[in-house]
């Protein structure tokens, strides 16, 4: 049997996908342990499997079958072109939420802003802000211990002076006036705990995802937070389940009729952001 890297690895991606996982994984976890690029990899494939790196491959290949996030083993994943440490105490960040960075981003210049990212996991959302506007203020805040230590660390790895801020929501910063409040709440509802891929489920930090009222209660206790606290020029930037887009752009409008409110799709077509401005 030949033992190249290119059989090692389709041997265990069709292992995988035979078994309902995703192929692909046992590649991507290969290549980030070893830093290679594409290219490097297409140099290499036809090489000997080393016996250590047999064992490495068959140890992943054996965790991906108990449907561990790649990230997780890794103890990294990569957003906005920084690399970012995650643990099971944080949400691993998705593609979609760079598209609100994005937008956040484009939207808004270099002037100095008050900007508060609440519920902020590995700190992607607002690490990602500061080093792309260093004249922003950016504060951080979230009501896990454990994924504000995750984010102060990946704020101090990567040289971005965010403040950091255990609590509930926009409480630890209602003393200021947020010219930008953005964030990814949760917003899973109960009923679509089936839909979920087995992953998340197993792995990924409930507090992080889901919310009671139909995935809606974070955004209604942030509009209404908001109201005291926003600059009157304020702006809102939420990423959103795929359905809710309707619903929680009512919600901000009530509560701020003289905002111009719209739903953004993100790059696969779906409902993800609702921005006021």
């Amino acid at each position: 049997m030949a033992n190249n890297y290119f059989e090692v690895l389709k041997r265990a991606s069709s292992f995988l996908e035979e078994n309902g996982k995703e192929g692909h994984a046992i590649e991507y976890l290969f290549l980030e342990r070893k830093g290679w690029s594409k290219t490097e990899w297409l140099l290499h494939m036809r090489e000997e499997a080393s016996q250590e790196d047999q064992k490495q491959i068959a140890a992943d290949l054996e965790q991906l079958m108990e449907d561990h996030p790649p990230q997780y083993l890794l103890g990294y994943s990569d957003f906005y072109g920084h690399h970012f440490s995650v643990s099971q105490a944080t949400l691993i960040p998705r593609p979609e939420t760079e598209e609100l960075v994005e937008h956040c981003l484009n939207e808004n210049e270099q002037e100095s802003l008050t900007v508060v990212d609440v519920g902020t996991g590995t700190g992607a959302i607002a690490v990602s802000l500061k080093l792309a506007r260093p004249n922003w203020q950016v504060l951080a805040v979230d009501l896990s211990e454990e994924a504000l230590a995750v984010a102060e660390k990946n704020a101090a790895d990567l040289g971005a002076d965010v403040s950091f801020f255990w609590g509930n929501g926009l409480a630890p910063v209602r003393d200021r006036k947020i010219d930008i409040l953005i964030s990814n709440p949760p917003y899973i509802s109960e009923e679509e705990w089936e839909l979920m891929d087995d992953s998340v489920k197993k792995y990924e930090p409930h507090m992080a995802l889901f919310a009671e009222n139909q995935g809606l209660a974070i955004y209604e206790q942030l509009i209404r937070e908001a109201k005291e606290c926003l600059a009157p020029k304020g702006k809102i930037y939420f990423e959103i389940g795929f359905q809710q887009g309707a619903i929680v752009k009512q919600l901000i409008e009530a509560a701020f009729p003289e905002k111009e409110v719209r739903v953004e799709q993100d790059l696969s077509g779906n409902d993800r952001m609702v921005i006021a401005d």
